[in-house]
Formats: structure tokens, sequence, C-alpha cells
């Protein structure tokens, strides 16, 4: 069926964030500066991972990655939201606004699983620690990670299909900062009911079971560290997994939060902001989580920054 017969719609209106025309200035240099060291961060530790042998290990495997799809997650709606604040031109064209929110479900879907196989990497070195190589294999994090991609691939592709059967007659202003799911759902004039059971369908699927395979595995973590007698150990274990868990609670929180309990209408301010932690500061983090604070990747960096020295004499 062509498009001109789905909907009227050639074009949507991106509001955007709800700041005063006085304070664009101020937001635009903040975000791109947080978007620039997303980018760059990452990128360093995709570089960092590739160039020292000693993190060619299924950890930092799963953590390049993670990194990449960093990335890429960011860059699907701040670019956008930056040249709408830097030009106050608004508007997505139709194709556009449906490829925006495929890749935005794609990317954190694929976030989802990628960190819960990180967290079952690391329930396998803490609680099987004389089984690690054997079980995490290479082929068994590859097959982790193809897998990842194709539950992603597949979920995303069954949002926009759905979507791309639905009308939309009149309205095309979306009250948020990017092509959101649940704000088109309510731009459009059919009926949504079978697109809104999908997304709780497979949001059990790909958040939720997700979610809780990583609170099990760091249960699993928490009862055998706390078997090991050195205080030292427990003290720096529960440390990284802290900070871990206080990621995944940020993450998993404000999207369970969205679409789970989505707002009645449009979205509101608080919608908003919950979508920005989770598409800007969220992957601004894994930087400082993930490797400023490891000690084989701030040896990895050292090792970069004095051979970079060198070559430049």
């Amino acid at each position: 069926m062509r498009r001109e017969n789905q909907s009227s719609v050639s074009e949507f209106l991106i509001l955007g964030l709800p700041i005063q025309p006085e304070e664009q200035g101020m937001f635009y240099a903040l975000f791109l500066a947080m978007y620039l060291t997303t980018v760059l961060g990452n990128l360093l530790i995709i570089l960092l991972i590739r160039l020292d042998s000693r993190l060619h290990t299924p950890m930092y495997f799963f953590l390049s990655h993670l990194a990449l799809t960093d990335i890429s997650f960011t860059s699907v709606t701040v670019p956008k939201m930056l040249v709408s604040m830097q030009t106050q031109d608004r508007s997505i064209p139709y194709a556009g606004c449906i490829a925006q929110m495929y890749f935005f479900i794609f990317f954190t879907d694929l976030d989802n699983f990628l960190l819960t196989s990180m967290a079952y990497d690391r329930y396998v070195a803490i609680c099987h620690p004389l089984h690690y190589t054997t079980i995490m294999r290479k082929e068994l994090c590859t097959l982790l990670v193809v897998v990842s991609w194709l539950l992603s691939w597949t979920s995303a592709l069954s949002h926009t299909l759905l979507l791309a059967r639905l009308r939309f007659c009149d309205g095309n202003t979306i009250p948020h900062f990017f092509c959101d799911l649940a704000a088109l759902l309510t731009l459009s004039c059919s009926d949504t009911s079978l697109n809104k059971l999908v997304i709780f369908t497979l949001g059990v699927a790909v958040m939720t079971l997700p979610l809780l395979c990583i609170l099990i595995s760091y249960v699993r973590i928490g009862a055998t560290i706390l078997k090991v007698p050195s205080s030292q150990g427990i003290c720096k274990a529960l440390s990284t997994c802290g900070s871990h868990l206080s990621v995944v609670s940020l993450y998993y929180g404000t999207i369970i939060g969205l679409y789970f309990f989505p707002s009645s209408g449009t979205s509101s301010n608080k919608d908003i902001v919950a979508s920005i932690l989770y598409t800007v500061v969220t992957p601004l983090l894994n930087p400082f989580i993930y490797s400023l604070r490891n000690r084989d990747m701030k040896r990895a960096l050292k090792k970069l920054f004095n051979r970079a020295t060198i070559l430049s004499r």
C-alpha cells in the first residue's frame, strides 16, 4: 500500500526541549560538549581495546561493542536535536522520523542485551573462575553479540512495521526532542491497540527479562563475594558492582517508567527529562564507569600516551 494512502502527513514537527529561547545557547553548548565527550570517550575505549593485547578478553570484547552501541545510540537523537536548536528548523520528513524511531529502538534493545552479556561474563568470572576460559570461549562471546543484534533488529522492525500501517491525519507535532514511539502513537488517528500490546509484550522480552538476568547474576556474585574472607577483595568487588548497578538502575528505571507507564496524552516534561537521562547521560557515563576506574584500561591508556609521546619526538 502506498504511503499516501496510509498517511496525509509528509513531515513531523519536533518541539524539542522545554527551554526558554534565551537559554538555547547555553543548552546547545552543554549538549554539544556532552555529545562530543560521549563519542570521543567511547572511541577511546574501542581504540584501547583494539591496540592492547591484554584487553583481548571476553569482558572487554563486550565492552567494545557496548561503546560502539552507545556512540550509535546517542547519535540517533542528539545531532538532530543540536541542529534544530541552532537553526530553529524543527521539521523532520516522515521517512526520516520513522528511521530515527527504528534505530532508536534498535540500539536501546542492543544496549539491554549487551549489558546482560556483560553481567553473565562477570558471573562466570567470579562464581566459576576455574571454568571461565572453558565457558567464555570466543565462539560463545561472538554468538551472544550476534544474537543480541538479531533480537534487537527483530524488535525494532516489528515496531516499525506496525507503526507504518497507521494513519496520521492532521496532527504532526511531536512534543519531544526525537521521534519517540509513544509520542507518535498519540498522533495517529488509527487504532493503536495492537501497537500498545506489542510494546508491552516485547518490552517484557527485551527490557524486563534482561534486567532480571542482570539482577540474578549480581545476587549470585554477591553471595560468592561474601564467602571470601578478604575484606579488601569484598570492598573492591562491591564497588565495581555498585557502579554498574547504578547505571543499570538509571537506564532501566527510566525506560520502564516511560514505556510501561507512558503519560496520557502528550509527553510531559518529566518524560523528556527521563529520556535525556538514558539517551545522553548514560552513554556519557560509559567511558568513566567502565574505563577510567578500571586498572587495566588505565594501564592501556598510559601505554598509548607513552607511545604517542615517543612518536611525536
